[in-house]
């Protein structure tokens, strides 16, 4: 990559080893060493008492034992001096008379700390050989002639970077509060475990979702590395199980042994996180040591995560079909309490044919079996104008015929033109009053029907169409309650074909399936000479697969111009040329901070997923701020 962007290549590694044989356990653990240096990794992380095997068992009351994993240790030393790596290690250490098992933390020949394990398991007889860190009596220690501080309570800061490391071992991790929820709380944004887990029926998939949640609750990146099947077998097995998480999300995982994995965490990613988390700080405990390294960021080296180009829609299609289930059910619910509480006893919604309208019709009848309300009380409007076809009108007929509701069909025509006469606008001039007076025309007849009916307006609009601003003010940009502007434009086909192919048969399954398939368009300006759709939204606004992916990046990670540009180059790679995406990136952040003032006064609307430009939810901005600042740093984007 040409710039860092704040990544940072963490491994976890499983080394071949002979159990209480530290000489060539620490030969196996170089050679992977070596390995991860040509692929640029910065930390790695190696499992619990890797140094002289997991399963000594009672060989742990050796001195032999003890002193010949110094001895390695210093070995490893001598041979990383000139590495720019952060080694997490786990070996025995003594200290204050008693034994600790500990992770030792190492960096270009130097001991930067030894952190003891906090936790130990009941249901072994760790116990036996080991104390834990709550009997440390000293804060410092003397390990291969270097004085280095001793601590559980201890996190590594890179001067060279963002980073900030915690560290714990095996169990803490399993305990009700492991010391990671503390490092994090402290500063740490990725937490390093030196486990040595046994294999039990069941337990792998405990253990990733432990790793996931951990990271997810901390808001860090997680690497755990557990001991591999070179331990002994005498009771127990162990497969070698590693995990990268990076808050709630699997990075890399394997569950057997192999040499190491590794994934380039994003700390500009965490870091933006954590600001809006704040207040789960929670500072008790004041004595946290810090220990200072450099190491700085990736260099020169191809992105190793995967940059998921539909990061609204999982690509899971068991995950994406639960999904869709529980955003009808959340859309569902909101627009039924809503009406529930007002009393309201119709609803009225504008049906285009298109995917919006389609989603909040299907929406609206899930919220009318709730209430238990014949569909007939919604009230379906289309009301064809200028631009619309044979097939969107079609399909809209259908629907609302198939589905049972009431059905109603207005022209805007006439209105229009005789609108167009008094304003004094020519009718042959297709510009942005044209558009609009349509648009508006719609919401007049839709709220006045609803004021005739008693009944409440159900809005269309969506998550995308409110970032771009790609609504008409006080036009399909107004309703009573809107159904879909958590929901982006991505997201929405899949809704409505997951709808038609597992809730729908015959002539509604075809008419739905048809509308995923038309070309997303307003509708505003005339059909070409065959009668099809003539006016693209793409065209104007850019393809929402961009654009999705941009809003993704910019609310929620909090990327800048440079760094959304540089991934979606990754992620949509072979789908746009450069040219096309950074053309609509900066179309993007101009209409999106223009725009602003559309959605300073949306209506209400439930909120679906980890966006929300509601002003009344996370996103708040002012209507006049200017976008002069990130248009600068998209004209500094070199193709």
């Amino acid at each position: 990559m040409d710039k860092n962007y704040e990544y940072m290549r963490v491994a976890v590694a499983v080394p071949s080893l002979k159990v209480a044989d530290p000489s060539y356990n620490i030969e196996e653990i170089i050679k992977i060493i070596k390995k991860a240096k040509e692929e640029h990794v910065r930390v790695i992380v190696f499992p619990e008492l890797s140094i002289t095997g997991y399963t000594c068992q009672d060989l742990f009351n050796q001195s032999v034992l003890i002193e010949e994993s110094q001895s390695a240790l210093h070995y490893l030393l001598k041979e990383t001096k000139d590495l720019n790596m952060f080694i997490a290690i786990g070996m025995p250490v003594r200290a204050d008379n008693r034994l600790f098992n500990c992770g030792v933390a190492i960096k270009g020949g130097k001991i930067l700390g030894v952190v003891p394990k906090t936790y130990l398991p009941v249901n072994s007889h760790e116990e036996k050989w080991f104390s834990p860190s709550s009997q440390r009596i000293s804060s410092q220690l003397n390990l291969c002639n270097q004085e280095v501080a001793f601590n559980e309570k201890m996190l590594f800061k890179d001067e060279g970077s963002d980073l900030c490391i915690g560290m714990e071992i095996g169990e803490d991790l399993w305990s009700s509060i492991p010391p990671s929820s503390y490092h994090s709380n402290y500063g740490a944004n990725l937490i390093l475990n030196l486990a040595a887990s046994n294999e039990e029926a069941g337990k792998t998939e405990y253990v990733r979702d432990l790793a996931k949640i951990q990271s997810a609750k901390t808001i860090t990146a997680y690497a755990y590395a557990s001991a591999g099947q070179d331990e002994s077998t005498t009771d127990m097995v162990f497969s070698g199980h590693c995990v990268i998480a990076e808050n709630g999300q699997i990075l890399e995982e394997n569950k057997t042994d192999g040499d190491y994995l590794y994934s380039d965490i994003d700390l500009e990613k965490i870091r933006n996180e954590k600001h809006g988390k704040a207040y789960l700080y929670n500072l008790e405990n004041k004595d946290y040591k810090y220990i200072s390294f450099n190491l700085g960021y990736n260099e020169n080296a191809p992105l190793k995560r995967y940059v998921d180009k539909n990061p609204f829609v999982p690509s899971n299609l068991s995950e994406r079909n639960t999904r869709c289930d529980e955003i009808l059910s959340i859309q569902s619910t909101g627009l039924y309490q809503r009406m529930k509480k007002i009393n309201s006893q119709k609803a009225i919604i504008g049906i285009s044919g298109g995917l919006d309208s389609t989603l909040a019709l299907i929406v609206t009848v899930e919220a009318f079996k709730k209430l238990k309300y014949p569909l007939s009380r919604i009230i379906a409007v289309t009301m064809p104008g200028f631009g619309t076809t044979d097939r969107t009108y079609k399909n809209a007929k259908t629907m609302m015929k198939e589905f049972g509701v009431s059905i109603r069909e207005i022209s805007i025509k006439d209105a229009c033109i005789q609108h167009f006469k008094d304003i004094g606008h020519n009718i042959n001039v297709h510009d942005v009053t044209y558009e609009n007076a349509q648009a508006r025309e719609r919401t007049q007849i839709l709220m006045d029907i609803a004021n005739m009916e008693g009944g409440l307006v159900v809005g269309t609009g969506d998550l995308s169409e409110l970032a771009l601003g790609w609504c008409t003010y006080n036009g399909d940009h107004m309703s009573m309650y809107s159904v879909n502007s958590g929901v982006p434009k991505t997201l929405i086909k899949y809704m409505v074909r997951w709808y038609a192919e597992n809730k729908t048969t015959g002539k509604l399954k075809e008419s739905l399936i048809d509308v995923c398939g038309t070309p997303v368009s307003p509708e505003l300006l005339p059909p070409d000479k065959e009668g099809n759709i003539a006016q693209f939204t793409e065209s104007s606004v850019g393809s929402y697969e961009l654009n999705d992916f941009f809003l993704y990046n910019m609310v929620v990670n909090g990327y800048g111009p440079e760094k959304i540009f540089y991934l979606a180059k990754i992620a949509f790679a072979g789908d746009y040329s450069e040219d096309v995406i950074l053309k609509t990136l900066k179309n993007f952040y101009r209409r999106f901070f223009t725009q602003q003032f559309k959605r300073s006064c949306m209506p209400d609307g439930v909120k679906i997923g980890p966006v929300s430009l509601s002003p009344r939810g996370e996103w708040k901005m002012p209507s006049d701020a200017s976008y002069e600042l990130w248009m600068q740093r998209c004209e500094k984007i070199k193709l």
